[in-house]
């Protein structure tokens, strides 16, 4: 006799739905799984034997063959389990065929009959919503994930046994998806506040043209001057997401975790200097997201840049200018968002006090080219901001130790940046802020004044700025424009813009 039960697989960010064909025929005692199935989906034939006879059911006592369809697609991790146990029970006969029509299935068996939560299951409930099921059988641990994707009919479960309880009772057929306030939220990362820096002027205004354009910063200082402390408060800066982001976002971590909560947070990462490619662009042999793509919609915090391999760090060129990531090998070609505010920090040279007035380098003139050398020039060119900090000096630290003197905290600097980027999203196409804008866009609504493309141009001319450069020095131009409220663009906002492109020129005269 011959079955089918719906399910999916994923491949990157999306899952393609699977058909699980199992036809019983005379012959040995025996399942056999064919369809391009890995190692875990091999060894769902010993799961789905003990989940079935201590379910109470019995496992055929003859051939199964197990199809997996379509046969070219590679099929991946423990998802499939249920689906084929309600497959080979449907074509046993201890299940009606009938009731599996237009239903998807995902889980993972334990040898108890116990249903395990996958990764992937708003990618499976995407795939299931497209493929029109009726509902979505899955783990109830999974339940609030796909909770996200409306419409779509969900039938949690925490056992086989379950399961087939919700398939043989039409009444719940239409059961009701958990509410958004019901959801449970991924725990939030505890970030800093700006009321805890400690004077750099500089460096708080460069956050805070940072966090209302969209744009790439560069802190370059010694040691203890505050630079990761600064990078650590641009996502509270940040507008909170909207709906879609957050689906987004759940979706590309449920494929690494399996209920990890809904993410209504901004991300932040931070990944160690000895990170490899794989670990912070993605890839490996199952072409998973790493780092950067983690820190879509967030701060993706690279500490210690001069530290990285160059090779890795020359990577991100193309993923920060595009937003997107594709990982291409041999059989496959994966897509992953990578719309991120990249921050960077990093000591003046390897000692750390280089420029500083009163303590002296001991790294030679060789020593410090050899430390800058891991940072390519287009790369320093795709960052927008790039400001050069001090060491604190004891008057500067003592104030902030005096009553009274509390600097400006998140909250404030926050309401000055969601005006900035309200304005932005009133002019710019489709609302995009001003460090995506294009060239094109930039030029039909930036509104620069003609002493302020005067004053670029000269600067061009001395420095020697490229073209992509340049364009940048605009966008940071508008957004300073932005801050202040003003409609043009003029040749203050171009200057100051002009000064956070000053370290360009620091590291050509070494």
């Amino acid at each position: 006799m011959l079955a089918r039960c719906s399910g999916a697989a994923l491949v990157g960010l999306e899952a393609r739905g699977v058909s699980v064909e199992v036809d019983i025929a005379p012959g040995l005692p025996g399942l056999q799984v064919v369809g391009l199935a890995d190692a875990a989906v091999q060894e769902a034939r010993q799961r789905v034997r003990a989940a079935i006879r201590n379910s109470g059911l019995r496992m055929p006592l003859t051939r199964v063959i197990v199809n997996l369809a379509p046969a070219d697609l590679r099929k991946e991790g423990p998802a499939l389990d249920l689906p084929i146990a309600l497959a080979v029970l449907a074509a046993s006969g201890q299940l009606d065929p009938a009731l599996l029509d237009g239903i998807w299935c995902a889980g993972e068996l334990g040898l108890g009959g116990e249903l395990r939560p996958v990764r992937g299951a708003i990618a499976l409930a995407l795939a299931a919503r497209q493929g029109r099921a009726r509902a979505l059988l899955l783990p109830s641990a999974n339940g609030s994930e796909a909770a996200l994707v409306e419409p779509l009919a969900l039938r949690p479960a925490a056992s086989l046994q379950e399961a087939l309880d919700w398939l043989r009772d039409p009444k719940r057929l239409q059961s009701a998806a958990p509410a958004d306030a019901a959801l449970a939220a991924a725990e939030p990362q505890q970030l800093g506040d700006l009321a805890a820096v400690q004077g750099q002027p500089h460096g708080r205004r460069a956050l805070e043209i940072a966090a209302a354009g969209g744009h790439h910063l560069l802190l370059v200082g010694p040691p203890g001057s505050g630079k990761t402390l600064l990078a650590r408060c641009l996502p509270g800066l940040l507008p909170e997401l909207s709906r879609s982001e957050m689906l987004e976002l759940t979706q590309l971590y449920s494929l690494l975790e399996s209920g990890g909560g809904l993410q209504r947070q901004r991300p932040f990462r931070s990944p160690h200097h000895s990170c490899s490619s794989a670990a912070l662009v993605g890839g490996g042999a199952r072409l998973r997201p790493g780092e950067l793509a983690l820190a879509h919609h967030g701060v993706l915090f690279l500490d210690e840049l001069a530290e990285f391999r160059r090779d890795v760090l020359n990577q991100l060129r193309q993923p920060l200018e595009q937003g997107e990531l594709w990982l291409s090998r041999a059989r496959q070609r994966l897509r992953f968002p990578c719309d991120v505010t990249l921050v960077a920090a990093t000591n003046p040279c390897a000692c750390g006090w280089a420029g500083d007035p009163e303590r002296t380098c001991s790294c030679g003139t060789a020593q410090q080219l050899r430390y800058w050398s891991r940072l390519s020039g287009p790369l320093l060119d795709r960052i927008d901001l790039q400001v050069v900090m001090h060491r604190l000096q004891g008057s500067t630290l003592r104030a902030g130790y005096q009553a009274g003197n509390r600097p400006e905290s998140t909250a404030a600097v926050r309401a000055r940046v969601d005006a900035a980027r309200r304005r932005m999203q009133a002019r710019n196409p489709q609302g995009v802020s001003n460090g995506r804008l294009t060239a094109e866009a930039l030029s039909r609504c930036g509104a620069i004044s003609a002493a302020g493309l005067d004053l670029w141009q000269q600067a061009i001319d001395q420095r020697g700025l490229s073209a992509r450069a340049a364009g940048r020095v605009l966008r940071v131009a508008r957004t300073i424009a932005d801050l202040e409220d003003a409609a043009e663009v003029s040749t203050t906002a171009v200057a100051e813009a002009l000064g956070y492109r000053s370290f360009d020129q620091r590291r050509q005269s070494l």
